[in-house]
Order: C-alpha cells, then sequence, then structure tokens
C-alpha cells in the first residue's frame, strides 16, 4: 500500500471523530450555564385554584401625607421578626428596694440613727428636719413629719429599734399619701355614636429628662398589660426623637404615627395619631412632645395647642408629666408651670434609683395636688414600673 494512502487514511478518520465530537458539545456550548437542561427541568404545574393575589397596604403613611407603602411578596425565605415580651408589671417595684441599698441613700439610715438615740435633744430634732430638707422632702412637709414624730415619742419613747422603725415608716408613709389614686386611666370609652374611642395619653417635660425613653417604656407597660397601643411621635423639633420611639415601638409591635418633614406641626401629628387610633380601634394612644423649657412661652403655648388639637378628635385622659428625680426643687418650678398649661393629671419620676433626694416624691405631690404614677428604676427597658407607696418607703428604709 503506498505510503501517501496511509496518511489520508489516518487524517480522515481523525476528521471524523472531531466533527463527531463538535456535533456532541454544541448544545452544551450555546446553553448558558445556569440553565437547566431539558431533562433537568420539572415539568410546569398548573396554579391551585383558590390562588389569589390580593394588593395589600396600610393606612399608616397616609396619616402624615405620603403615599402608602407596599408589603414584600410572601416568601418562604422571608423571617418574620422575633418581638420582646414585656416583663409582668406587678412587682417591678420590688425591685427599687435593693436599688435604692445600693446607691446608698442616706434619708431611712439617718433618720433611724438620729431617732435611736436614748434622748432626742433639740440639736437631734433640728438634724432630723436638715436630712429632710437634702432629700428634697420639703419645708411644709419636713415640718409635718417632725411634728408627728415628736408626739410619737412623746407618748412611746425611742428605747426599741423595732418600735423606731414602725414610728418612722408609719410616718413617712403618710407623706408619701398611699390614699391618692395612681391608676392610669388607658381604658377606652364610648363616643356619643356609641364607637369605642381610645384613651389618650400626653407625655410632657423639659429636655433631658428621658421623656421620650419614659413614652417607649410606658408602651412596653401597656403593652405587658394587653393593650394595643398607638405611638404618636409629636417631637418634631429634635431629628432623632421619631426614630427612637419607632424603635422602642418595633421591639414590641407597636406602629408609630410620625412626619417625614422636618418642623411638621407637632399639633397636626398629634391629631393624626388620635386619628388613627380611632380608625384602627386601638385602645391607647400615647403622645411624646418636645421637650420644653417652662420659660419659653411660645413652646408652652404650643403644648396647650396640642391640648386643644388632641381633644377635638378624642378626650384627653391623661397628662403625664416626666421629672427628673436629681433636678430636686427646680423639678417643683418644672410641674408648677406645665400644671399651668397642660394640666398634669399624673407624674412620671426618672432616675429614682439613683438619687437621695426621694422626697421629691413628696414636694412634687403637694405642689400639684396630683399623685406620682410611675417611677424609673433605671436604663433596663423594662425599668418602669407604677409606683407603690409601701415598696418606696421600705426601700428608703432599707427593709
Amino acid at each position: 500500500m503506498p505510503e501517501n494512502l496511509w496518511i489520508w487514511i489516518v487524517l480522515g478518520v481523525v476528521l471524523l471523530g472531531l466533527a463527531v465530537g463538535a456535533a456532541l458539545l454544541a448544545p452544551r456550548l450555546t446553553r448558558r450555564p445556569h440553565e437547566p437542561s431539558a431533562a433537568e427541568r420539572p415539568a410546569p404545574q398548573a396554579p391551585a385554584d383558590d390562588a389569589t393575589t390580593d394588593a395589600t397596604t396600610t393606612d399608616d403613611a397616609a396619616v402624615d401625607g405620603t403615599s402608602p407603602p407596599t408589603l414584600p411578596e410572601a416568601s418562604a425565605d422571608v423571617e418574620v421578626p422575633v418581638l420582646d415580651v414585656p416583663e409582668p408589671v406587678t412587682g417591678r417595684l420590688a425591685r427599687l428596694r435593693a436599688r435604692l441599698a445600693r446607691s446608698g441613700s442616706p434619708l431611712g439610715a439617718r433618720l433611724l440613727a438620729v431617732l435611736s438615740r436614748d434622748h432626742l435633744s433639740e440639736d437631734d430634732w433640728d438634724e432630723l428636719e436638715e436630712t429632710l430638707l437634702l432629700a428634697d422632702v420639703g419645708a411644709g412637709p419636713s415640718a409635718g413629719l417632725i411634728d408627728a414624730l415628736r408626739t410619737q415619742v412623746r407618748v412611746h419613747g425611742v428605747s426599741d429599734p423595732v418600735q423606731v422603725r414602725a414610728m418612722l415608716r408609719s410616718a413617712l408613709l403618710d407623706l408619701v399619701d398611699p390614699s391618692l389614686d395612681r391608676s392610669l386611666a388607658t381604658d377606652p370609652t364610648l363616643g356619643e355614636d356609641g364607637a369605642r374611642v381610645p384613651s389618650v395619653v400626653l407625655v410632657v417635660g423639659v429636655n433631658g429628662t428621658g421623656k421620650t425613653t419614659t413614652v417607649g417604656k410606658l408602651a412596653r407597660v401597656l403593652v405587658a398589660e394587653g393593650s394595643d397601643v398607638v405611638l404618636g411621635a409629636a417631637d418634631t423639633f429634635r431629628a432623632a426623637a421619631a426614630d427612637q420611639l419607632e424603635t422602642w415601638g418595633s421591639r414590641v409591635g407597636v406602629p408609630v404615627v410620625r412626619s417625614h418633614k422636618d418642623g411638621a406641626d407637632p399639633a397636626a401629628v398629634a391629631f393624626d395619631a388620635v386619628r388613627h387610633g380611632r380608625t384602627e380601634d386601638v385602645d391607647v394612644v400615647l403622645v411624646d412632645t418636645a421637650g420644653r423649657l417652662q420659660n419659653k412661652s411660645g413652646l408652652m403655648d404650643e403644648l396647650g395647642k396640642i391640648r386643644r388639637v388632641i381633644e377635638k378628635e378624642a378626650p384627653l385622659r391623661e397628662v403625664l408629666l416626666v421629672l427628673d428625680a436629681t433636678t430636686g426643687q427646680n423639678g417643683l418650678m418644672q410641674a408648677r408651670v406645665f400644671g399651668e398649661v397642660a394640666g398634669v393629671t399624673g407624674i412620671v419620676l426618672t432616675k429614682l434609683d439613683g438619687t437621695a433626694k426621694g422626697g421629691i416624691v413628696v414636694a412634687v405631690q403637694r405642689e400639684l395636688g396630683v399623685p406620682v404614677k410611675l417611677v424609673g428604676l433605671g436604663e433596663g427597658p423594662d425599668d418602669l414600673a407604677p409606683f407603690e407607696p409601701e415598696a418606696f418607703v421600705d426601700g428608703l428604709l432599707g427593709d
């Protein structure tokens, strides 16, 4: 066989093999890498008969004039946010006893030390009164307590420590006045048309008292008690106030009505929050306001406007004044002006656990004639508790 013939035969076999290989690889080269092959693709299925597509919207944004947002499509990959479960409200103030003891509050210890002396001189009574004044009890209440203790000493003496403690506890408890109604009016009422009207709670106070934080903590208290709550971010002067309130609300599933415009009218936001609360049939609407200095007449007038605008939509059931317990007698000046402008119905004392100024409870109640209803015990999210006179006095005495 000629040599050239063998070369042509080998070359032909190679070319034939290349052609066959190209024919087999062509479909794979032209298909996109992420597309499954025909054999791998599942057979199409018909949609279920009851499958529907609903356009779901919310009217939250309509309150402040923005277009309503749309909800994301349901997906198995979307995780449902886990909400906080607030601590039960009952018994929260019991924790105050230990915290008052740790804070080194000298009020109860100094009073007991003086009263336990064998013979009380005039200097001893002056020391007792000075101790009460340093604790911000106030001149009038201090004099009343000293008179009561003098009478007890004449009748019973002070030789028995147990008797001394009981005597002092009774005198302090009378000052705090356990007979005051400290409940919050948070139950819905019925309007003239028979529809449910939410309880509206307005929270006021000066800058730095922890007002917005108190609103967030109060929302947790109400959620723990089973109430449906809406928050109104009417503090439109502080840029982060509404964001801060939304953070508090999102942790327990409470919606917030706010404005996204700088310098929006606080009264309008408050009104929208109350109207939204009525529309959604909630139990309580909590309205946060901007921190105001009591000597700024324009801002105080605006607070009066907020109150009037709210009452066009629903009765204002509570006006809570937030006071910093560490401010002492200055808090009385704040309380006096806010009481005149906003009609305060209750006091919230913050930072009460870390101060020796526990007497402010007595002084502010005497000044306004309204009770302390809530106290802040610390920085935790559930460190807000209904005020209990007996537990507070026992905490002062270290019981």
